[in-house]
């Protein structure tokens, strides 16, 4: 194999990627204008403005809650906080539908809470108010619930890179601790704040699990209805288009921030500060406060999930559970090694040939992580279908034979969709591990008679082996957590476990519901939990030394 072969295999895999995109932008185009005023005077102003409302809604209780849980914990001793520390990542593991299916059977007025008030209090169904839980106030919850982390993980890393001296500077210059919170540490910390809070926008946009069991109509719902109930393709394509449109818009927001933080708080000079720790009601209200997102986000839902599937009589060895689940890992490990090895193409590439295309390469091959998955699959679906049509009028007109759906009737439809869609992933991945191998271990390579793809299979692969296999293990839980794609793409003889807790949940089955969706938990700790431990190591390793350097004591300034 050559590196010419490498370079154009990379091309393939970004052309996979970027093509759904493209398809679902020019299928809107090619709908007639009807549809499209029909569109904008019925149903555009209210998905608009209530995916705005959610948007707003999420990306300002996230960055709230993950910048001052990320301070907390940064900066300051309290009861539990080595454990919170790591704590309150793991919301991360739920997928937001499935936190809405746990938190409807808690809060909804047969549920536990509203029964024991009226049990208790002896009202009636009419005689008091409740919030309802399937509201856009209650998906807003569920998603800032387990959102959040994107913001505590961005906001912890910065807070810690950043030196103690303009702190405490600000400090002695009388500023209480809360105001050289809001003064110093809050606006060097901001872009890493913003970019978190883009990443929970992102999510919210393309979630349509959460949106579509509360009934709150949204774009990405809105796509949905259009395709399956109306069977209107040119409706759900230009809804596509719209929210292709704001999903790109907040992806570039994002990159802008993120291009900020690498700068942020750099060329100080770097000092340690000690913590200083709280004590009696403010070192309880700290832990209160750290502790309330992971009860929220992570305690309560599987406490609930496990007595709802104990008490659904469904068994997770029988036939048909055990078939959802091999579908699941079937489609999910393909899906994910496909990914990585694109991914690994399109890094070499961008390593060995740097310059415009290949940069251009990289770019286009991460768009599809802005990119909900309902519009990925529209874009896919409408071409495949179009081919399918034609392949099998061909063959029945010449051959009399009927192909049926070949592409769009088989997995490998959704294969391409995952690819598309996590690819991002699987390249950011890639790349953290490849930043550390220095250029000049190519050079080295290529004058010991290492070609191209022999230096990628004897130094880049051996060295970044971590690397992939963390990108293997991101993509394969998010395709099993993936929802709208699934739904729109996969054969009628071929369920998931994500398709079939949102089946259930659909109607009203919440107990069986349950089954699948602590499954789908379960996947998701895993990549959590190898977060945490590299959390865990992290803080022992910043625990200050009396050997290293001078540590300051804001303690001791009054």
């Amino acid at each position: 194999m050559s590196e010419r072969l490498l370079y154009r295999l990379a091309w393939i895999a970004v052309i996979i990627c970027v093509a759904p995109i493209i398809a679902a932008a020019l299928a809107a185009f090619a709908g007639d204008l009807d549809t499209w005023r029909n569109v904008l005077s019925s149903v555009l102003p209210r998905y608009t403005q209530t995916t705005l409302a959610l948007v707003l809604i999420v990306g300002v209780s996230t960055a709230i809650i993950g910048s001052v849980t990320a301070w907390l914990v940064t900066v300051y001793r309290f009861p539990g906080v080595r454990v919170l520390e790591i704590a309150l990542a793991l919301p991360l593991a739920f997928p937001a539908y499935v936190l809405a299916y746990a938190y409807t059977n808690i809060l909804d007025h047969p549920g536990i809470v509203q029964s024991t008030l009226r049990d208790v209090m002896g009202w009636g169904p009419r005689d008091y108010w409740f919030p309802e839980i399937r509201s856009l106030g209650g998906a807003a919850a569920m998603l800032t619930i387990v959102l959040y982390p994107y913001v505590y993980l961005l906001a912890r890393a910065s807070f810690r890179q950043q030196s103690a001296n303009a702190f405490l500077v600000a400090r002695t210059l009388g500023r209480s601790p809360i105001r050289a919170f809001y003064r110093v540490a809050l606006p060097m910390a901001r872009p890493a704040i913003v970019g978190g809070a883009l990443l929970a926008v992102m999510e919210t946009i393309a979630d349509y699990g959460t949106v579509a069991f509360f009934n709150v109509q949204t774009f990405a719902t809105g796509i949905y209805q259009a395709w399956f109930s109306l069977g209107d393709r040119a409706a759900a394509a230009q809804l596509s288009l719209c929210l292709l449109s704001f999903a790109l818009l907040v992806a570039g927001l994002e990159r802008a921030q993120r291009g900020k933080a690498r700068t942020a708080g750099r060329g100080a000079r770097f000092e340690t500060m000690e913590r200083p720790a709280l004590k009696g009601a403010a070192g309880w209200g700290a832990t209160l406060i750290c502790l309330l997102p992971v009860l929220l986000g992570f305690v309560i839902p599987v406490i609930m999930l496990s007595l709802m599937a104990l008490g659904s009589g469904q068994n997770l060895f029988q036939a048909r559970y055990v078939t959802l689940m091999q579908n699941s890992v079937l489609v999910a490990g393909v899906a994910a090694v496909l990914t990585v090895a694109g991914a690994i193409l399109i890094g070499f590439a961008a390593r060995v040939k740097p310059g415009r295309k290949t940069k251009a390469m990289v770019v286009g091959a991460g768009l599809g992580y802005a990119v909900p998955g309902g519009v990925i699959a529209v874009g896919l679906l409408m071409p495949m279908a179009a081919l399918d049509n034609a392949v099998d009028h061909v063959m029945e007109t010449y051959f009399g034979i009927n192909t049926g759906l070949l592409i769009t009737g088989s997995i490998w439809l959704m294969v391409v969709a995952y690819m598309a869609r996590f690819m991002a992933a699987a390249l950011n991945a890639y790349d953290s591990g490849m930043a550390t191998v220095p250029l000049h271990y190519d050079a080295i390579g290529r004058s010991l008679g290492q070609s191209g793809p022999r230096l990628l299979q004897r130094i880049h692969l051996p060295v970044v082996r971590n690397s992939v296999l963390t990108a293997l293990l991101i993509v394969f839980v998010d395709t099993m957590k993936e929802l709208p794609a699934t739904l729109i793409l996969h054969p009628f003889n071929f369920q998931t476990l994500a398709v079939q807790a949102h089946r259930l949940a659909s109607d009203e089955r919440l107990s069986e519901a349950a089954v699948p969706s602590l499954v789908l938990v379960g996947f998701g700790l895993i990549p959590v939990l190898i977060l945490c431990r590299s959390i865990g190591r992290d803080g022992q390793r910043a625990e200050p030394s009396p050997l290293k350097g001078r540590i300051f004591r804001p303690s001791n300034i009054r």
